[in-house]
């Protein structure tokens, strides 16, 4: 039986497990995936061992993303310059490709799932870290209308702004020198809330019609979304929807069969107690 896994430190939180055995019960696949605690010192050996012994594929999570980028041998569409690569695989010829399906996973959960159009909008973007950076080339193909990237290490979001260097309207700050003007989506990729907490930031990023994401999810509203709604935004949503359909895109990179998502995050979040 074909095997997958998701490697990441920590995992024990990870719902991927239980998404891909929906996925393989949808579409009739026979698989085994499983989430791996891997040593912050030996995610490199770990990959390495996975394929060794007739693993599948993997996908990667906090914080090993931009080591995995490092590891691929071949990066495939947006991994390419994206620094950040959540799916591994072997090709024909046993070379190890990386592929990042967070960016389609994010559009697809903003575009598909909720209706947002955002070609000419303003955006926020919390975070330089490997989350945003591999979000980003799928983000800008929207032709937003402004993107600023805000991180406590102003260095780390400028890196990423020169990435795109044709790109206009695209530009880098700190938290506290975010220019003060309402934005229309705000998307939060930063590892703050992780740790309870909002960095601190100008008033009025936020009004009545802005849409507010925050990329990751959980069992409650997580510290952005309650910081969103103080704000007055008009919805605060969480990542789960980008979690499934990021999942998605990956299994069927891996399978060459596309799962349906709808009804896979609505039994995540009544599985998790969240609302729709």
């Amino acid at each position: 039986m074909d095997r997958y896994a998701v490697f990441g430190n920590p995992i024990g939180h990870s719902r991927s497990p239980w998404i891909h055995a929906q996925f393989a019960r949808q579409t009739g696949q026979s698989l085994v995936y499983e989430a791996q605690l891997v040593e912050l010192n030996g995610f490199e050996q770990a990959v390495q061992q996975f394929f060794d012994q007739g693993g599948s594929g993997l996908n990667i999570t906090v914080p090993f993303k931009e080591r995995a980028w490092t590891m691929a041998q071949r990066r495939l569409g947006s991994a390419q310059g994206t620094g950040a690569v959540n799916t591994l695989f072997r090709d024909a010829e046993g070379q190890l490709c990386g592929a990042n399906t967070d960016g389609i996973g994010l559009l697809r959960d903003l575009t598909c799932n909720h209706g947002l159009d955002l070609a000419g909008k303003r955006i926020l973007v919390l975070g330089a870290g490997g989350a945003v950076k591999g979000v980003m080339p799928d983000l800008l193909a929207q032709n937003p209308g402004r993107v600023c990237i805000a991180n406590r290490t102003v260095a780390r979001a400028q890196a990423i702004v020169e990435t795109y260097p044709e790109t206009a309207g695209f530009s880098a700050s700190s938290y506290e020198d975010i220019p003060p003007e309402h934005f229309d989506l705000i998307i939060n990729g930063s590892s703050s809330g992780l740790q309870g907490a909002m960095p601190a930031m100008p008033k009025g990023l936020v009004s009545a019609d802005t849409h507010c994401y925050d990329m990751v999810y959980g069992s409650s509203e997580t510290v952005f979304q309650a910081w969103a709604r103080e704000q007055g935004a008009k919805m605060a949503l969480d990542g789960l929807g980008m979690l499934v359909e990021q999942a998605a895109e990956a299994f069927f990179i891996w399978r060459q069969v596309r799962p349906q998502t709808d009804s896979v995050i609505a039994d995540l979040r009544s599985l998790l107690g969240r609302p729709a």
